[in-house]
Protein backbone atom coordinates (compact mmCIF):
# COMPACT_ATOMS: atom_id res chain seq x y z
CA UNK A 1 0.00 0.00 0.00
CA UNK A 2 1.09 3.45 -1.23
CA UNK A 3 0.50 6.70 1.17
CA UNK A 4 -0.52 9.62 -0.61
CA UNK A 5 -0.86 12.94 0.76
CA UNK A 6 -2.20 16.43 -1.09
CA UNK A 7 -1.68 19.25 0.00
CA UNK A 8 -4.89 20.95 0.76
CA UNK A 9 -5.41 24.35 1.40
CA UNK A 10 -6.85 25.40 4.99
CA UNK A 11 -9.91 27.95 4.73
CA UNK A 12 -10.33 30.64 7.39
CA UNK A 13 -11.57 30.14 10.43
CA UNK A 14 -14.49 32.62 11.77
CA UNK A 15 -12.08 34.85 14.09
CA UNK A 16 -9.87 35.50 10.68
CA UNK A 17 -13.36 36.47 8.67
CA UNK A 18 -13.54 40.65 8.29
CA UNK A 19 -16.92 42.10 8.03
CA UNK A 20 -16.99 42.95 4.75
CA UNK A 21 -16.39 39.01 4.06
CA UNK A 22 -13.03 39.30 3.08
CA UNK A 23 -10.26 37.18 5.07
CA UNK A 24 -7.47 38.92 6.88
CA UNK A 25 -4.11 39.87 4.71
CA UNK A 26 -6.26 39.15 2.00
CA UNK A 27 -6.26 41.84 -1.12
CA UNK A 28 -8.69 42.96 -3.09
CA UNK A 29 -7.61 45.64 -5.01
CA UNK A 30 -10.36 48.06 -3.70
CA UNK A 31 -9.19 50.62 -1.10
CA UNK A 32 -10.44 51.16 2.24
CA UNK A 33 -11.19 55.23 1.97
CA UNK A 34 -10.99 57.21 -1.41
CA UNK A 35 -10.35 60.86 -1.15
CA UNK A 36 -12.17 63.20 -3.12
CA UNK A 37 -10.04 64.49 -6.54
CA UNK A 38 -8.92 67.63 -5.66
CA UNK A 39 -8.44 71.03 -8.47
CA UNK A 40 -5.18 70.94 -10.23
CA UNK A 41 -2.54 73.45 -8.64
CA UNK A 42 -0.14 75.66 -10.22
CA UNK A 43 2.43 72.90 -9.85
CA UNK A 44 0.17 70.83 -12.28
CA UNK A 45 -0.24 73.56 -14.32
CA UNK A 46 3.81 73.25 -14.54
CA UNK A 47 4.15 69.95 -15.63
CA UNK A 48 1.16 70.78 -18.43
CA UNK A 49 3.27 73.45 -19.66
CA UNK A 50 6.56 71.27 -19.89
CA UNK A 51 4.57 68.34 -21.59
CA UNK A 52 3.46 70.74 -24.08
CA UNK A 53 6.58 72.41 -25.11
CA UNK A 54 8.49 68.45 -24.80
CA UNK A 55 5.97 67.08 -27.32
CA UNK A 56 4.98 70.17 -29.46
CA UNK A 57 6.96 73.26 -29.61
CA UNK A 58 10.26 71.14 -29.15
CA UNK A 59 9.62 68.61 -32.15
CA UNK A 60 8.60 71.78 -34.55
CA UNK A 61 11.77 72.95 -33.41
CA UNK A 62 14.16 70.05 -34.74
CA UNK A 63 12.19 70.16 -38.20
CA UNK A 64 13.65 73.83 -38.69
CA UNK A 65 17.34 72.95 -37.64
CA UNK A 66 18.38 73.02 -41.32
CA UNK A 67 17.02 76.20 -41.40
CA UNK A 68 18.36 77.84 -38.06
CA UNK A 69 22.36 76.60 -38.97
CA UNK A 70 23.12 80.32 -38.62
CA UNK A 71 21.88 80.58 -34.98
CA UNK A 72 22.84 77.28 -34.35
CA UNK A 73 26.68 78.03 -35.08
CA UNK A 74 26.82 81.07 -33.22
CA UNK A 75 25.60 79.02 -29.81
CA UNK A 76 28.40 77.14 -30.59
CA UNK A 77 27.16 73.86 -31.63
CA UNK A 78 26.90 71.48 -35.55
CA UNK A 79 23.76 70.43 -36.64
CA UNK A 80 24.45 67.20 -35.36
CA UNK A 81 24.63 68.17 -31.84
CA UNK A 82 21.67 70.07 -32.44
CA UNK A 83 19.46 67.08 -33.43
CA UNK A 84 20.79 65.52 -29.62
CA UNK A 85 20.51 68.61 -27.59
CA UNK A 86 17.44 70.01 -28.19
CA UNK A 87 15.07 66.80 -27.43
CA UNK A 88 17.59 66.03 -24.35
CA UNK A 89 16.64 69.41 -22.48
CA UNK A 90 13.32 68.93 -21.92
CA UNK A 91 13.54 65.94 -21.52
CA UNK A 92 15.41 66.20 -18.43
CA UNK A 93 13.30 69.38 -17.25
CA UNK A 94 10.60 67.24 -17.71
CA UNK A 95 11.88 64.40 -15.24
CA UNK A 96 12.73 67.17 -12.75
CA UNK A 97 9.80 69.10 -12.84
CA UNK A 98 7.58 66.00 -13.15
CA UNK A 99 9.49 64.42 -9.87
CA UNK A 100 9.13 67.88 -8.02
CA UNK A 101 5.39 68.02 -8.34
CA UNK A 102 4.98 64.44 -7.18
CA UNK A 103 6.98 65.08 -4.39
CA UNK A 104 5.85 68.42 -3.22
CA UNK A 105 2.06 67.35 -3.23
CA UNK A 106 2.51 64.22 -1.21
CA UNK A 107 0.71 64.70 1.97
CA UNK A 108 2.56 65.41 5.19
Amino acid sequence: MSDSTTATEESPSAEQQRPDGGTIGEQTGRPNHVETAEEIDWRGWLLVGAVVVSFFIIPVLVLFIPQMSGLIASLGFSQRQAYLVFPMIPAIVLGLISVWAAVSTQVK
